[in-house]
């Protein structure tokens, strides 16, 4: 593996406890704090991602759960190698978050949420060890915009290995990326996520600084490439078993949830739509909270 890159000058994500696991994509940092039953939150996939994105959620849930906000691989406090990005790559990474969780409780069960494209590592991982997670929260998933089958093989993805081949070559995918990442190009895409000029300040400055650290673009470069997204992930999502609560908002980009018709006859999905952007969370905290607080009250159960 080529040589880890090191993090510098960058503050904590969340208040809470920072530890760090060996795996194959190098050390995976990520907090905790609380007392109670395990709730894993894991942030989105984009050129300034990092634990700071379930900010809302880790402060309220730590006055009654043990919960976990998982930096992933590329991002944050984790290791950013020059590598291949790929969805078993994240997958494996949460994988090995839950394991580590599973022996600090005795092998329960978790609960765990996650947003946008990291939806489909989270799908993947549980359906691949059901018995890890006790209930799954999707928040404006990836892979549900209109009416395209997405039913290939097993693992295949939407990769465009020309794309990344030129974004890796020497000169301009740097570039393109430090463009992507000034303080004015990430507040505009965050306004687009948010559907709307007011957008949490903090979540701003803390993306800027995320971005600027020694190989924050090698993931995002992949992510652009569409090596992050799997080909086959409307088979994963149908064969989830545990509960699942789909949730998402009316505003900004991403608001095309049209292929969720596929899932709403399963009787494992329970859905709610938010009048807000992509991350309800940041704008109707309460709602939102109150909502899936009832969902996990409940055990996960759908009905």
């Amino acid at each position: 593996m080529p040589a880890l890159n090191s993090i510098t000058s960058l503050p904590a994500a969340v208040a809470g406890e920072r530890f760090e696991l060996p795996t194959a994509a190098g050390r995976l940092s990520a907090y905790t704090a609380g007392q109670g039953p395990p709730l894993l939150l894991v942030h989105s996939v984009n050129a300034a991602a990092s634990a700071a994105e379930v900010r809302p959620l880790f402060e309220h849930f730590r006055a009654s759960r043990t919960v976990y906000a998982i930096d992933l691989p590329g991002y944050g406090f984790s290791d950013r190698p020059d590598v291949d990005y790929t969805p078993r790559l994240m997958t494996g990474a949460l994988h090995a978050m839950s394991d580590a969780i599973a022996q600090r409780h005795r092998g329960a069960p978790l609960d765990a949420m996650a947003l946008s494209l990291s939806c489909e590592f989270l799908a993947r991982a549980a359906t691949e060890s059901p018995g890890r997670y006790r209930s799954l929260a999707l928040v404006s998933p990836t892979g549900l915009r209109g009416a395209r089958a997405l039913r290939k093989p097993p693992g295949e993805t939407l990769a465009m290995p020309w794309m990344l081949a030129l974004l890796r070559g020497p000169g301009w995918g740097g570039g393109l990326f430090r463009t992507l990442t000034r303080p004015g190009v990430v507040r505009y895409f965050l306004e687009r996520t948010f559907g709307a000029k007011r957008i949490d300040e903090e979540l701003w400055r803390y993306a800027v600084l995320t971005a600027r650290q020694p190989g924050a673009e090698h993931a995002p470069l992949c992510f652009l490439a569409g090596g992050l997204f799997s080909a086959d992930i409307h088979d994963v999502y149908e064969r989830l078993e545990m509960p699942v609560w789909m949730s998402h908002g009316v505003r900004g980009d991403f608001t095309d949830y049209r292929g969720k018709a596929l899932l709403e006859r399963r009787p494992n999905w329970r859905f709610t739509v938010f009048e807000t952007g992509a991350m309800p969370y940041f704008e109707a905290r309460e709602r939102f909270i109150a909502a899936y607080a009832e969902f996990l009250a409940a055990g996960g159960a759908v009905g």
